[in-house]
């Protein structure tokens, strides 16, 4: 591999494809001679679009197919959304590097231009989530809530032509790809919780290449990097993945680090929330207390129900 190539692994979807441009600009920024290549890799979650991800599991259904010609060298680093990215990843290999964030919330879109809480009594929602199912049934019972899956363009698509009256989807996607005139409300993500690392792109390298390590390296961002550890420290602590509604937003405020999170029940009827603040020295130690909290409040109990749900 020549010194001065870098060979990225990409997913195919338009989204992906943005994020792997953007971290191929901004390496080029850096490094002014460097070759970069893009190459594209089909996985799981790409190729199975006619299930709810929840049903199909979670380990790794969009990445680990970039990991394993990662693993294999065929690929020199790889670009995830970082919310998608599990939190056990192979050994031999690590996270350089976390990105500037991108708005980590939620957003409805709506046919009508109609809010969440201005929705007609029975409206339909569309999510692929449970994470956005149990909080949108919990403050809208009333709602029928049914499953959509696909890049943001076909979610978009089966808003449009279907006999749905509204969309939740991440702001980011929305933003990254220039369609902020479909959002009709942003939700906020302290009231709707987004998921875990949400917004951000991790770049994902071989443990021991430090050529790649030290190309990267000016690319993390030290903010979100706290950020978004102190969620997936909760994620990790409550062993959660998709299958389990679990949401987590935290933020640096005066030099401290705030972080909120929730669990829920299926059904969005035993929603849980914590809060607390903690040293942006130690996100994981936050994380933990959070995930603690929710434990002790009843979590334990719901990870057991949901758990025995899916068997």
């Amino acid at each position: 591999m020549k010194n001065n190539k870098v060979i990225i692994g990409t997913r195919g979807s338009k989204l992906a494809l943005w994020q792997s441009q953007w971290v191929e600009s901004a390496l080029r920024q850096v490094h002014e001679r460097l070759e970069i290549e893009l190459h594209i890799i089909h996985t799981t979650g790409d190729k199975i679009v006619d299930t709810a991800l929840s049903k199909i599991g979670d380990k790794g259904l969009f990445t680990k197919e970039i990991e394993q010609q990662l693993l294999s060298g065929s690929i020199d680093l790889a670009v995830h959304s970082l919310k998608d990215l599990p939190m056990s990843l192979p050994e031999d290999l690590c996270v350089g590097a976390v990105t500037s964030r991108e708005d980590p919330g939620d957003v409805l879109i709506s046919k009508n231009g109609l809010t969440l809480e201005q929705l007609p009594k029975g409206a339909v929602v569309l999510t692929g989530s449970l994470r956005r199912r149990a909080q949108l049934l919990n403050r809208r019972s009333d709602l029928q809530v049914r499953d959509v899956r696909g890049n943001v363009e076909t979610r978009l698509r089966k808003l449009d032509e279907g006999n749905g009256s509204a969309i939740i989807m991440a702001a980011a996607g929305l933003k990254r790809l220039g369609l902020v005139e479909r959002i009709t409300q942003q939700l906020d993500p302290v009231d709707f919780l987004p998921a875990c690392g949400q917004g951000a792109l991790a770049i994902e390298i071989r443990s021991d290449d430090k050529r790649i390590a030290e190309l990267i390296g000016p690319l993390n961002d030290a903010d979100s990097r706290i950020t978004t550890t102190a969620e997936r420290t909760v994620l990790a602590e409550l062993e959660g993945g998709c299958q389990i509604p679990i949401g987590a937003y935290a933020r640096l405020q005066n030099g401290k680090l705030l972080l909120n999170a929730m669990i829920s029940d299926l059904a969005g009827t035993k929603l849980l929330t914590a809060q607390a603040a903690g040293r942006a020295e130690d996100p994981e130690k936050l994380g933990r207390e959070v995930a603690r909290k929710l434990l002790d409040m009843g979590g334990s109990e719901i990870l057991t129900q949901v758990r025995d749900a899916w068997k």
